[in-house]
This record gives C-alpha cells, sequence and structure tokens, in this order.
C-alpha cells in the first residue's frame, strides 16, 4: 500500500548542535568520573527517540552511559536499595559540569532540566554478560522504584530495526511517529504517552504502507486510509490485557495507562486527515 501526503517535523541545526555540545560535555564528566579518561563519545550512545530516529525539537533527549562492570557489583552488593545510590553517585559527578542546573534521580535516570527547556534524561548502564561472560549488545540498567531492582534493555537491536524499517517505508515509519508525538505535546501533553509506545505500535502496524517511490503510481486510496488503518489497529488493543514488544529486541513494552490514550492521538490524527 502507499500514500502521497508526507508531514514529520525537522529539528533544526542549531538545536542539533546544542544537543550534541550538551551530550559531549556530560559524556566526558561521566568518563572522567568513572573510567579515568577524557573521551566526550567513549561509553555512551543516544537512546530513546534520538536514538531510534524518531525524535522531534520537543523531546527529551536520552542517553545510556556505559559504567565500568566492577561498579555494577558495588552498587548491586549494597544494602538498602544500592540502584537509587547509583543515580545519586552520577547526578553528583554531572552536577560538576552543571553547578547551575536542575538536575535530579527519578526511577531509572537522572534528569537535567536545562532553562532553555531541553531536557536530557542519563541512564547509567552496564553490559548484560551471559554465563559465558559473552556481551550480546544488552545492556542492565537501574531501576530505584520499590525498593531496587535491575533491568534490561537491547536499544541497538531496537534501532537497527526501526531504521531497516523506515528505509522499507520510504521514511513513512519515522514520519508518522514524529507526527504523533507532535500530536500528543500540542493536543494531549497531559496524558502519559512513552514515545517507545508510539514507536512499538507504528513498527508492528505499518504493514505494506510506505511513502511513494519516484515514479511510482499511487493506488488512489481515499486520503486518511492509513490513519484510519492504525486506529482500527489499535482499537483491537485489550486495555489491560494487551502486550506490545520493543522492535527488534522483542522486549516487553509497558502499556498501563498507555493505549486509551494512543487511541485518542490517532482518533485526531484520522480526523484531521
Amino acid at each position: 500500500m502507499d500514500i502521497v501526503r508526507k508531514k514529520g517535523e525537522i529539528i533544526s541545526i542549531d538545536h542539533r548542535s546544542l544537543v550534541s555540545y550538551r551530550y559531549k560535555r556530560i559524556t566526558q564528566t561521566i568518563n572522567s568520573e568513572f573510567w579515568n579518561i577524557n573521551s566526550d563519545t567513549e561509553h555512551s550512545l543516544y537512546v530513546g527517540s534520538y536514538g531510534r530516529g524518531t525524535a522531534i525539537n520537543t523531546s527529551d533527549i536520552d542517553i545510556l552511559v556505559e559504567l565500568p562492570k566492577e561498579e555494577y557489583e558495588r552498587f548491586d552488593a549494597m544494602k538498602g536499595n544500592g540502584q537509587s545510590k547509583l543515580l545519586q553517585v552520577l547526578k553528583n559527578a554531572i552536577k560538576k559540569t552543571y553547578p547551575q542546573s536542575e538536575i535530579h534521580a527519578d526511577g531509572q535516570v537522572v534528569v537535567i532540566d536545562f532553562t532553555d527547556g531541553i531536557k536530557f534524561e542519563i541512564l547509567p548502564a552496564f553490559r548484560h554478560l551471559d554465563w559465558w561472560g559473552i556481551w550480546n549488545g544488552s545492556y542492565d540498567y537501574p531501576d530505584s522504584n520499590m525498593g531496587g531492582k535491575w533491568l534490561t534493555t537491547d536499544p541497538k537491536t531496537e534501532q537497527q530495526a526501526m531504521k531497516e524499517k523506515n528505509i522499507a517505508s520510504n521514511g513513512l515509519l519515522f514520519d508518522t511517529c514524529k507526527h504523533i508525538r507532535e500530536i500528543r505535546d500540542n493536543n494531549f501533553s497531559s496524558y502519559h504517552l512513552p514515545g517507545i509506545v508510539i514507536d512499538s505500535f507504528i513498527y508492528h502496524n505499518i504493514a505494506g504502507w510506505h511513502w511513494l517511490q519516484t515514479n511510482e503510481n499511487s493506488s488512489n486510496l481515499p486520503i486518511g486510509t492509513y490513519e484510519k488503518k492504525l486506529l482500527d489497529s489499535c482499537s483491537k488493543y485489550n486495555y489491560n490485557l494487551s502486550y506490545l514488544s520493543a522492535p527488534g529486541s522483542g522486549m516487553k513494552v509497558n502499556l498501563d495507562n498507555c493505549i486509551t490514550v494512543l487511541y485518542r492521538v490517532l482518533k485526531y490524527m484520522s480526523d484531521e486527515s
């Protein structure tokens, strides 16, 4: 299937440059503190919407910073929520570089709220090794809620899966995810709808839809057919028992209180088409 209209918000060069500058400063600070090196690129990567290619100019900037394995062992052995203590240590390290910024720990991340409205969320993580000590690309990260525990993520696999399907859809995947974020931020900002829910849902429900290739003929379907197909797919998800997996990695995506909001956003998108 195909569609001919194109939407998608572009992040300005100045915005990207500022994000890159802060990303490197944060990375350099953490590398100096935990790895005793001065690199502003090693042991870190963009994750979240920035890493998956679906960010808009209002998106938070998510960074995964890899820490040495011995740090995992140290905080894991601590009594009384070592995960929370890890976040506090990371927060204090970042404070050295941004002493005037609002910085706090929040569940799994350290949040930096800059005065210009850009928010960074820093996720400390450790390579997840199997029984033979082999790393498969996934990471363990702290969750300080409910007494503390470790969770696992596989961002590179997810990013690669999103990239491949975006190419197959001639850019429609990324554009749809960005447009949904724009609707969410402009019309449903008081509701909870994480980017991973948006990206995972579109990834699994885009089917064969794509932007027209050069010299490709349109199927002449009515305008809005694509949006209505997504809305119909969303309506089939059971609010309490629904399950959604992340692209590529297959890891479970938390849908608590999200499906109803996603339906409202898709309904808005369908009505405006």
